[in-house]
This record gives structure tokens, C-alpha cells and sequence, in this order.
């Protein structure tokens, strides 16, 4: 279940997810008060970190009475999601802008406590913190349960539980899409779309929500961060037309992926000394040999830098589909125009060259192979 911790990892990251640097920010201050009252907490401090590019940066700090309570005012440039956070650690997220906002909650127990006023959106986020405290349950018990199945050496039962994790995370991006819809004028929902749903997977709806953004928060920070990443991914998306490679085969001579039309294929961005990639080789072996004489063809692209490891590599591997790079590594020229970041990595296209699917591997991969040319 390493895959399904990282994965769910990843989807609990708003407390502490990073922005793309360079995001433009509103230039018109905004003052703001907030109030507090924290039951038995008779010292310290309270501080608020706005959520920065790659970390939380320190915004204002008040003193907490004897009584519990705390007054914190300033100016912020535009609404935006903080922190609030306390000298035992605890804290809670709110969007900060030009309103009164009023916090209440119980030391040691200020996440599950607290109650906030004053601020539509700060409502907004602690909406979401329960959606995703809610997967993150469901992880655990999951992950749990898989543990024990793996020491009794119960497989199926292994694959069964991977099975039920992937049809959560598939709900909670369900979830997610609900919340955005519901609070299309929502700085959170602007996060929550260019942050924690899937883009590789949902493009069309978070372009749609992007236009809803454009109109009710053109201004945002979150809007133009969104319209950013929307815009690099717009020609890889599924359903567009895939951008066309041209690279030198080991034979030196250029092959296009163009030329392949007619043929499902698949994209297959890897590298000699990519462990996972040289891993998963076998199964994609046999997989092509099961389905090259039915229409399906693979393009592999190498990340490669040395000719001669990339082609003892394919030789080895017994790789026997057309293979180009232009040995630049990370700088390759196709990794750059199709987005990739990481290895392996797979586009899957129709006979028309569409994009169709993306990231399938192994099982999942076959089975989509299979349905397409049944």
C-alpha cells in the first residue's frame, strides 16, 4: 500500500502545499480583526502564517490573555488562506480578508473545537478540513487492514483493499468537485481547484471552473495560479489532439509519432537508468506482444543522456517498438512538451492521435488495451 500512502498523503496537503513562484498578488490593502477566545489557555502567543509559495510565512503575532482571548489586527493585500496557529503547536486554517472573524475554540482540542464567525470562506475552510479528515480516516483504517492482510500473506486480499482505497480517492475528488461547484465566488474553492483536484484527470472540469474564477476572483492569486497550470496543460489534456514528437531513433534516423496513426498507441516516457521503468519493462513486453499484431503500437521516449546505456537498455529489455530520444535527459525536448516530471510515464492515444488516457500501468493498462481493440 506505499503507493495508496503517498497518494493520500498528497490529497491531506493543504495544510502545507506549495505554490507555483511568481503568482501576482492584488495591490489594494485590506484591513482585517481578529478575535479570539481559547478556554484554557491562560498565556502565549497566537500567530498568523499566510500560505506561501513554499512555506508559511510569519504575518502577525498578539499575546493571549489570562482570560483566553486575543485581538489581532493588520492588512492583507488580498484575501488569501492562513494559519492560526497557538505555542502548543495546535493552529486552524481561515481565509483572511477585510472582515471581522471571531474564533472560539478548546485548548488541545482547538481542530475539532473550534467554531468561526464572521467570514463565509474561513466556514468554507473548515467544510474541507472535514472532507479531507474524513479520507484521511479512511486511509488509516485502510492502510491498517492491508498491513495485517500482507503479514498473512493474504494477496488478494491486498488488492482488494488497494481496489477499495482507489474507488475513495476517486470519491473524494467527487467531493471536492461538489464543494467547488457549490462556491463558485470562493477563494477556497480557486485552491481547492488548482491544488487538490486532479488535473491530469479532471482538465475538463477544472477549465470549466477556471472561467467561473476569471469572472468572481480575476484578481486572485489562486485564480491566476490555476489559469497558469490550466494553460501548460491545455495541449496534453485528454480528448486534445497529441502534440506531435520527432526524434532520432538509435539508427539516427527521425521518426515521427504522427507516423503511427491508425494505431492505438501508447507514449511510453522512460529511461535506462530508471529503476521503476526497467522494472515494469517485462510486463509491457508481454503486454505488446500480446496486442502489436491486433493495432496497438508503442512510441518509447528516453530520457536518457547515453547512447550507448539506452541502447543496451532496449537490447536488453528486449524492447522491440520504435524508440527516439535526443539524449538530453530532463531537458528532452518531448519530456518538455508533454509536461513530464517523472518516470515512467504514459499517454495513451486513439487511432486519430487523441489523447485518451493517461499514467496507466500494469493491470490497469492491459485491461484498457484490451477493451479497445476487443
Amino acid at each position: 500500500m506505499k503507493k495508496q500512502i503517498i497518494l493520500a498523503a498528497a490529497a491531506l496537503s493543504i495544510l502545507g502545499a506549495c505554490q507555483k513562484k511568481g503568482v501576482a498578488t492584488a495591490d489594494t490593502d485590506k484591513s482585517y480583526r481578529i478575535t479570539g477566545k481559547i478556554n484554557n489557555m491562560t498565556t502565549g502567543k497566537v500567530y498568523l502564517d499566510e500560505l506561501g509559495e513554499q512555506a508559511f510565512i510569519p504575518k502577525d503575532t498578539a499575546d493571549i490573555n489570562k482570560d483566553g482571548t486575543f485581538v489581532m489586527e493588520g492588512t492583507v493585500s488580498e484575501p488569501a488562506i492562513y494559519k492560526l496557529g497557538f505555542d502548543n503547536k495546535e493552529g486552524v486554517m481561515l481565509v483572511v480578508d477585510n472582515k471581522h472573524i471571531e474564533i472560539t475554540a478548546d485548548s488541545g482540542q482547538v481542530a475539532t473545537t473550534y467554531t468561526v464567525k464572521g467570514s463565509k470562506d474561513s466556514e468554507l475552510v473548515k467544510e474541507l478540513n472535514t472532507i479531507m479528515q474524513g479520507m484521511q480516516q479512511k486511509v488509516a483504517d485502510l492502510n491498517q487492514r492491508a498491513q495485517a492482510a500482507s503479514s498473512n500473506g493474504q494477496n488478494e486480499e491486498v488488492a482488494k483493499l488497494q481496489q477499495e482505497f482507489m474507488l475513495a480517492q476517486q470519491g473524494m475528488q467527487q467531493q471536492l468537485k461538489s464543494f467547488v461547484r457549490t462556491n463558485p465566488s470562493s477563494v477556497v474553492s480557486a485552491y481547492v481547484a488548482g491544488n487538490m483536484i486532479s488535473l491530469e484527470e479532471e482538465f475538463p472540469f477544472v477549465d470549466s471552473v477556471l472561467t467561473a474564477f476569471k469572472t468572481n476572483l480575476p484578481n486572485s492569486r489562486y485564480t491566476k495560479s490555476l489559469e497558469e497550470k490550466v494553460g501548460s496543460k491545455r495541449s496534453t489534456a485528454i480528448g486534445s489532439l497529441a502534440p506531435d514528437i520527432k526524434l532520432p531513433s538509435p539508427s539516427g534516423q527521425e521518426v515521427a509519432l504522427s507516423s503511427l496513426r491508425g494505431k492505438y498507441v501508447l507514449i511510453d516516457f522512460w529511461a535506462s537508468w530508471c529503476g521503476p521503468c526497467r522494472k515494469e519493462n517485462p510486463n509491457v513486453v508481454r503486454m505488446y506482444n500480446k496486442y502489436k499484431d491486433k493495432g496497438f503500437e508503442i512510441y518509447g521516449v528516453s530520457l536518457d543522456q547515453d547512447r550507448d546505456k539506452w541502447l543496451k537498455a532496449i537490447e536488453n529489455d528486449k524492447l522491440t517498438w520504435p524508440h527516439v530520444s535526443d539524449l538530453k535527459g530532463w531537458e528532452s525536448a518531448a519530456g518538455q512538451l508533454y509536461g513530464v516530471t517523472a518516470i515512467p510515464q504514459t499517454v495513451l492515444l486513439d487511432r486519430e492521435g487523441k489523447i485518451i488516457a493517461k499514467n496507466l500501468r500494469g493491470q490497469e493498462l492491459e485491461e484498457k488495451i484490451a477493451s479497445l481493440l476487443k
